[in-house]
């Protein structure tokens, strides 16, 4: 069997039947050739073939050059990248400034010259390969850089990514600890996505949004007539999850008696509805998140501990933004592209300034903060550039006051406590971090005693 040919894949669409055979006599012998003789007819031959260049005659005449124009536009918008080089006899500039808007890669006139041609068709084949092998990178550096809706490259993220593939195939608990806007969610998310249950309902419930007797009727839902206002009988969330998975964000907040009864629910696998007389069967798959510190809420009697070992069969930690500040640009390219696309704005970039200031930048609310702060200037920022001038006052102070930078005085003079609380808030967070969102160990990483370190992390909403 012979080897497959590696010669570049080219197009000939001419009405006149000599073109096409000499253009084919001083191409052939580099190209592999497909011809056409009309234009309606090429559309379908691009659609038919993988090609990298077509030559395109286009001879004068309002008719064909229009013609031309329409094929030009129907390719530019479809999938097909396939450059065009158009040849024509018509002289006019206009004719051929409309068809480079339009999307030819070149425009010659003729009688062509074959050597010129072949250079123009050389560049436009080494163009169009080139741009396909960079899609296939980008392409292949996403897939390795993302699962579900979470993005990452760096080591702390790739191996997060394997653990949720790990546990996503069995049915185990799993507890995610980690900041607020860090991507608590989308970990579930992912987990639940490449699980056998995935075909089932994902439920996200957050404890923290409802008092304790409203969430009570959201998680077990409640029989007609089962408190005043219950005109009809409503499935709770729990119920809702039925063969598929429960996520319980802030579980830390949820009091006594909702622990009691859902630590019940686990060992039963049945609930019974507010109000109700029967046990309703469950199967569901919980997975739970909180920031705060249930080791310590197990300590001071808050959070029971038959429950937390109930729910801590998996832990997992997704790192704040700030330890992966490597991913800064990933995310960055990511929130840029889908809000202009969102915002039908024209795509913009990001300088090298303004993005090494993004990754300094401490991040305190992470991902969240991140992607809102992109969105705003996508929106606000004129042009295609994005700058330092286009980020706010805070990122473009704080980046320049890392212990890891040179310390400077403006002339204008600085406000000392200002200073002092940004650092010790980068400090305090810093600290979180390193404890993996355990406050009391951080406490302890200070030096702070219990009382100190809950008060600056009030101060500082952390």
């Amino acid at each position: 069997m012979s080897a497959p040919s590696l010669k570049p894949h080219l197009a000939l669409v001419a009405e006149d039947a000599a073109l096409r055979h000499d253009l084919e006599n001083s191409l052939g012998g580099d190209y592999n050739i497909v011809k056409a003789s009309r234009h309606d007819e090429a559309y379908a031959l691009l659609e038919q073939n993988s090609l990298d260049a077509l030559v395109l005659d286009v001879d004068s005449g309002s008719d064909k050059v229009q013609a031309g124009l329409d094929l030009l536009e129907a390719l530019d918008a479809s999938d097909i990248d396939t450059l065009v080089i158009v040849i024509s006899d018509d002289q006019k500039t206009q004719t051929a400034l409309r068809m480079v808007r339009a999307g030819a890669y070149d425009f010659l006139v003729k009688p062509v010259n074959p050597a010129v041609l072949k250079v123009v068709i050389e560049r436009a084949v080494e163009k169009v390969r080139i741009e396909r092998e960079n899609r296939l990178l980008r392409q292949e550096i996403t897939r390795k850089s993302q699962v579900g809706d979470l993005l990452g490259s760096t080591d702390a993220m790739r191996n997060l990514f394997e653990s949720i593939k790990r546990v996503a195939r069995s049915n185990a608990t799993v507890a995610i600890r980690g900041e607020s806007g860090s991507g608590k969610e989308l970990v579930a998310r992912a987990i639940h996505d490449y699980s056998p249950r995935r075909d089932r309902t994902f439920v996200s419930v957050n404890c923290a949004a409802l008092p304790e007797t409203l969430m009570e009727s959201e998680l077990f839902g409640y029989e007609k007539g089962a408190f005043t206002g219950a005109t009809a009988t409503k499935e709770g969330r729990i119920e809702a999850a039925h063969r598929g998975t429960l996520f319980l964000d802030e579980i830390g907040t949820l009091g006594p008696s909702l622990q009691s009864k859902l630590l019940r629910i686990l060992e039963d696998q049945t609930l019974m509805r507010l109000g109700g007389k029967k046990h309703i069967r469950v199967d569901f798959r919980l997975i739970t998140a909180t920031n705060e510190d249930l080791e310590k809420a197990v300590q001071d009697g808050r959070f029971r501990e038959d429950l937390y070992y109930r729910i801590h069969v998996v832990p997992l930690f997704v790192p704040p933004l700030r330890e992966r500040a490597d991913d800064i640009p990933l995310l960055v390219e990511y929130f840029v592209n889908l809000y202009c696309v969102t915002n039908r704005i024209p795509p913009k970039r990001v300088d090298e300034d303004a993005m090494q200031a993004l990754k300094h930048y401490p991040w305190p609310g992470n991902v969240r903060e991140l992607e809102n702060v992109i969105q705003r200037v996508v929106v606000m920022t004129e042009g295609d550039l994005i700058t330092v001038g286009s980020l706010s006052h805070d990122i473009r102070e704080t980046t320049a006051r890392f212990p890891h930078e040179k310390l400077r005085l403006p002339p204008s003079g600085i406000n000392l406590d200002d200073e002092v609380a940004i650092f010790e808030k980068h400090l305090i967070e810093l600290a979180i971090s390193k404890a993996h969102g355990v406050k009391a160990h951080a406490a302890r990483l200070l030096g702070l005693n219990k009382e100190k370190m809950k008060y600056l992390c009030r101060k500082y909403s952390l």
